[in-house]
């Protein structure tokens, strides 16, 4: 198994321990509560859209599969035209935008749930109509999240605590801790009301979406004329304007001099081609391969190449194997505690250690763990013990996966610049969306339990990779 390398531990790797908080408690709090309300909503759509469409049909994986595939690949190729707008936009229009989007596709979204719900044995035109306007609202639901998860996390934490690596540091795993309650109890809430009706269920995540918004939207402004430094970037693009406006200037009056401007290229379209690169602007993955902070995040981006996660397909897997309901529903609550617990261990062993040495000992764990789990199933069989080894394994490894999560977003939240943060992180999450998706394929190619092994390994492949490449990182930085 390959191991990350330590990295020195230099003074700028680690956070210095007396340096006061810069933010108010209130100011965080109130960031905290329009995150939570972002991720509550999230996570209450995303697992109730899967019960919603499995109730419309239940004869049939394919809309869920549709569904599921639509969502995903929207963020892989429009989150990067995302993140350039959210690199050049006032961040207070970002934050709304993204809360309207999610909201609205939401609403939407639960209103067309209803009328194929109330009408299953509808026409099969308008049923299809529907299906294909829900679809397209999921794109823009994910989308709007990817642009609330991204202009928060890695935008506004960064500016509220530039100078303070401690408070970065305890926002980011709070922030996290937040994550994965609503993780644990959204889907809980909304698989409970779905056994009581369907009907249910979906007017309550209306509900909840509608009643929410007003306040996620107003702590969210609260929070950005409370920070003036949210507020730079306005001054800052207004800078950029006069000068792109002079230098506009400066060429007219050159070409009046008799510079004439450089003929066209025959046959070239500069407003499709414009258009085209404000679509998929392919400048956002040359800027995000050729940065510093590439190699840790692409570390990261390969542990999402997984099936050893408390998912569907793992559930479904062990429901095959003998698993009963509750044990599955025992081993998820106790994965997701420890999935918490990596949010206390992590900051304090970044505090220790430095993020990069933090990152190091965390993909080291997970890919043990992995190993430990994966070759107790090699070994035992789907016997009684190899599955509890193989269920132990994964449930210590998730530990260290959120101790690289936390301790990759410092790296990048620390190296990537300002300008840039909105282009990096969004294709960042492209290439983790791809990852997923070549999970999703692994378990198409091997659809039976007795085939799971395989997709297994390619998880453990897929987690050396993750720590070879972040090695390679470290090795760099050594110089």
């Amino acid at each position: 198994m390959p191991s990350a390398p330590m990295a020195p531990c230099s003074d700028d790797d680690v956070p210095e321990a007396d340096q006061p908080n810069t933010v108010s408690g209130s100011v965080v709090l109130r960031l905290y509560v329009s995150h939570a309300l972002s991720a509550w909503n999230s996570r209450l759509f995303e697992f109730g859209s899967t019960l919603f469409l499995t109730s419309i049909y239940p004869d049939t994986l394919m809309p869920v599969s549709v569904y599921a595939l639509v969502r995903a690949a929207s963020a892989i190729l429009l989150s990067p035209a995302v993140g350039v707008w959210i690199d050049h936009e006032d961040r207070l229009v970002v934050a709304k935008v993204s809360i309207i989007g999610q909201r609205v596709a939401v609403a939407l979204s639960c209103a067309i749930f209803l009328v194929l719900e109330s009408n299953a044995d509808g026409g099969a035109s308008g049923s299809s109509a529907l299906f294909t306007s829900i679809v397209i609202l999921a794109g823009v639901e994910k989308l709007s999240a990817v642009m609330n998860a991204v202009s928060i996390t890695r935008d506004w934490v960064v500016e509220m605590t530039e100078g303070d690596e401690v408070a970065r540091t305890g926002m980011n795993a709070q922030i996290r801790q937040i994550d994965l309650f609503c993780k644990l109890l959204g889907p809980f809430l909304i698989a409970s009301l779905d056994q009581i009706s369907t009907v249910v269920a979906i007017w309550t995540t209306l509900a909840m979406t509608v009643t929410s918004v007003f306040a996620e939207y107003m702590f969210i402004e609260r929070v950005y004329h409370l920070v003036p430094q949210l507020a730079q970037r306005v001054t800052k693009e207004a800078a950029v304007d006069e000068s792109d406006g002079y230098a506009m200037v400066s060429q007219e009056e050159s070409a009046t001099d008799g510079d004439a401007p450089a003929p066209r290229a025959r046959g070239s379209s500069p407003g499709v081609l414009s258009m085209l690169r404000q679509i998929f602007p392919w400048s956002s993955i040359v800027l995000y391969v050729q940065h510093k902070a590439f190699l840790p995040s692409l570390a990261y981006a390969f542990l999402h190449l997984t099936v050893l996660s408390f998912s569907g397909r793992m559930i479904a897997f062990l429901l095959a194997v003998g698993y009963t309901s509750l044990a599955v529903g025992v081993a998820r609550t106790v994965s997701t505690v420890a999935e918490l617990s990596a949010t206390w261990i992590s900051p304090r062993l970044m505090t220790r250690l430095g993020r990069v040495r933090s990152g190091s000992v965390s993909i080291v764990w997970e890919a043990a763990w992995l190993s430990f789990g994966v070759g107790c199933f090699v070994v035992g069989g789907d016997g009684k013990v190899a599955l509890i080894g193989l269920v132990a394994g994964v449930i210590l490894s998730r530990i260290g996966l959120w101790g690289v999560d936390l301790a990759v977003q410092n790296i990048v939240q620390n190296d990537v610049e300002s300008d840039n943060r909105g282009s990096f992180s969004t294709a960042e999450a492209s290439i983790q969306n791809i990852f997923e998706l070549l999970s999703y394929v692994s378990t198409i190619v091997f659809y039976r339990p007795d085939q799971f092994i395989w997709p297994m390994v390619i998880t453990l492949a897929s987690v050396y990779a993750g720590c070879l490449t972040y090695a390679i990182y470290v090795r760099q930085l050594q110089g």
